[in-house]
């Protein structure tokens, strides 16, 4: 019996490799009920196809958020990249970051939002906001006296990266936006 199992598992382990993976195989389907005339077969291996595109690249997305600097834990990543929500906000990726002692950061990526030029006016027209660069892209720096602060840059014309802190100095958000890695944004976010 276990010579049995064994033969069938190095079998597995030739034919896996040869096997198309999920996506080609329900175009395959799709293309094959489509000629059988099973339009809805058809529109269902579509779908499905979609929807497994979909889900590689919002994993392709999340990677870009950095792991956690040493002595900090991660929340898992969120990506909000999908849906008729997306026409209104593009595409947002975000992280939170903790420490014991109570100081957190969140670092959140958007691209592609129809709202990213008012938001970036409106950051611009506060008075606690300073003029900031980083790699040749401008931004903002904001700090304020209850510990709270933001910095937010501007990749491209389409991509917006913002590091939010609170409880932690201007080099931990300096720290975490250099963890990330912005010569990828353009890239992954925007094909």
């Amino acid at each position: 019996m276990t010579r049995l199992l064994f033969v069938l598992a190095a079998l597995a382990l030739v034919v896996a490799p040869a096997r198309a993976d999920d996506v080609t195989d329900q175009i395959d389907a799709a293309k094959r009920a489509y000629s059988a005339g099973d339009e809805q077969v058809a529109i269902q291996a579509l779908q499905f196809a979609i929807a497994q595109i979909q889900e590689q690249l919002q994993a392709e997305q999340l990677g870009l958020l950095p792991e956690p600097l040493p002595g900090w834990s991660a929340d898992a990543p969120v990506s909000d990249a999908g849906g008729i929500a997306a026409m209104f906000t593009g595409t947002n990726l975000v992280r939170t970051y903790r420490k014991d002692d109570g100081a957190s950061v969140s670092v959140s990526i958007t691209a592609d939002s129809p709202l990213l030029s008012m938001l970036t006016t409106l950051m611009q027209a506060s008075p606690s906001t300073t003029p900031y660069t980083h790699d040749g892209y401008r931004g903002v720096l904001e700090m304020h006296q209850d510990g709270t602060s933001r910095l937010l840059l501007l990749v491209g014309t389409r991509i917006q990266v913002q590091v939010e802190g609170s409880g932690v100095d201007r080099q931990t958000l300096e720290a975490y936006l250099e963890a990330v890695k912005l010569d990828r944004l353009e890239e992954a976010l925007l094909g």
